[in-house]
């Protein structure tokens, strides 16, 4: 990624791996990646966040379970504390970096947990985009259940359709999909990488994930959220859910769209969000 550095910070006990970028003088974004297999923040974020960095101070971490950050060697015991550890993660994440306030950018699990941070440290955080986030998703799609047992048959063939899933219409990566698969698989057959993932998934459950509309009403950020109508892993219904109870709160929809809408449509993406954070819709 041209104009991003990578490098490790201290947060607690550990060390978060991130991706950063842009002047540090400059409004911060922190990018939340979402929770698929072998997923990073490199995977998730790796084709806008250089565009960002020409005007914001941009942060993409490895969130804690995943990637190049250190893993656990005992496990937080359900998805309540999965999540508080990483809601640590990024306070903790933002004192050592000396961010008194950052917007955020949040995709699927990363979404639920800017919503989290959002509860409990309100006043370190600006603008929010929220994109295919979970906060409102009550059952399990049958594509959500094939990811949280992926680690059950980890095949390359059962990733490739997995990634497939992903996207509305993957015949526009078709000739990048064999490396991205490769380099994402490569990610998961790590140890520790593919024992955090696991783990993860064991004990957590979507209840764990759901923000009270009591929390929701109660944040008075201002919130965009993006969301593809075909995607199959968090549908439309949980921005909508999110949506009803926000009270400064725009939402867009993309038509032929999946779940990663920073990918299939890029460049309506970074016009839509940049134009967001310079508060100019």
């Amino acid at each position: 990624m041209t104009n991003i550095t990578t490098r490790k910070v201290k947060t607690g006990n550990y060390q978060t791996f991130l991706h950063e970028g842009g002047e540090k003088s400059a409004e911060t974004i922190i990018f939340l990646h979402g929770s698929g297999p072998g997923v990073s923040a490199r995977t998730n974020w790796q084709y806008i966040l250089p565009h960002f960095s020409e005007s914001f101070h941009v942060v993409a971490p490895d969130i804690f379970g995943f990637g190049d950050t250190d893993h656990p060697e005992e496990y937080p015991e359900n998805g309540a504390k999965w999540m508080s550890a990483r809601v640590d993660q990024i306070l903790s994440l933002m004192d050592a970096m000396g961010v008194e306030k950052a917007h955020l950018v949040g995709n699927s699990l990363g979404g639920v947990i800017s919503l989290n941070l959002l509860m409990y440290a309100p006043e370190r955080f600006d603008r929010v985009v929220l994109m295919g986030a979970g906060g409102g998703l009550t059952e399990p799609t049958p594509e959500l259940a094939k990811l949280a047992n992926f680690a059950s048959d980890p095949s390359e063939a059962n990733f490739k359709n997995l990634f497939r899933w992903f996207l509305y219409d993957e015949t526009f990566l078709e000739a990048e999909l064999d490396n991205i698969v490769a380099e994402r698989m490569e990610n998961f057959n790590r140890p520790e990488v593919r024992r955090s993932f696991a783990a993860n998934f064991k004990n957590s459950h979507l209840s764990d994930m759901l923000v009270p509309p009591s929390a929701l009403r109660r944040m008075k950020n201002p919130f965009l959220l993006i969301h593809g109508q075909e995607d199959r892993f968090v549908p439309l219904e949980s921005s909508l859910y999110v949506m009803k109870y926000l009270p400064d709160v725009q939402l867009h929809t993309f038509k032929q769209c999946g779940h990663w809408a920073q990918i299939e449509q890029k460049d309506r993406f970074i016009k839509l969000t940049t134009d967001f954070f310079k508060r100019e819709i």
